[in-house]
């Protein structure tokens, strides 16, 4: 609608999320400190957060019931935050990818591939990167990232049609049962899709 102004925040089951401007080239964790101090009841102090062997940030005591999580995608950033879950975000910004096809391939489990294949030319670019969000969002959540392999989960449409939301279908059992996986994808901007994934943190 003309004159209104994109949404910046969302709420998303117990999540929490927030889109910030952000400087191509710059790291995130800087930037999301002062957001996240602010959200956890004290602002101006520096978040207990560290970063585990595989590189994810974890949230200490007194907030260890908390997960945080972000991601940032040309020139804005998403920040996520959620309690008693495990999360995962992901951010992309749209351009034409030529090479959806064979990353698919490469990367994807076989049955994404096929589906993919299938999907009408003008309509791939953009259902290969809602993939690619969701399973970066998820093996976010997991901790290992992309290094744990993208063929290792596989997500549909849940429905018919290009736009049906995805759900993931299977995975690793090192990833759980895929039930226990909440997904919700959206577009924060004109330019960007965006995907976050989470579970309950006793499971």
């Amino acid at each position: 609608m003309s004159g209104t102004t994109p949404a910046t925040r969302w709420r998303f089951g117990p999540v929490r999320v927030q889109a910030l401007p952000h400087v191509p080239g710059l790291r995130g964790e800087p930037q999301v400190r002062d957001l996240l101090a602010g959200w956890l009841g004290d602002p101006g102090v520096a978040p207990p957060l560290v970063r585990d062997a595989w590189g994810r940030p974890r949230l200490l005591a007194p907030y260890a019931d908390r997960d945080a999580g972000w991601s940032h995608s040309g020139e804005r950033l998403l920040l996520a935050l959620g309690q008693d879950v495990v999360l995962g975000v992901d951010l992309e910004r749209q351009r034409p990818r030529p090479r959806a096809l064979e990353l698919a391939r490469r990367y994807f489990a076989p049955a994404e591939t096929e589906r993919l294949h299938a999907t009408a030319p003008q309509l791939r670019d953009t259902a290969f990167l809602r993939l690619w969000c969701a399973k970066e969002a998820l093996l976010k959540a997991h901790g290992r990232g992309l290094a744990f392999g993208l063929h290792r989960l596989e997500f549909g449409g849940d429905g018919d049609g290009a736009d049906a939301p995805l759900r993931l279908l299977a995975c690793d059992p090192e990833l759980g049962d895929p039930g226990w996986w909440q997904l919700r994808e959206w577009e924060p901007q004109p330019g960007y899709l965006a995907a976050l994934a989470w579970r309950p943190r006793h499971l």
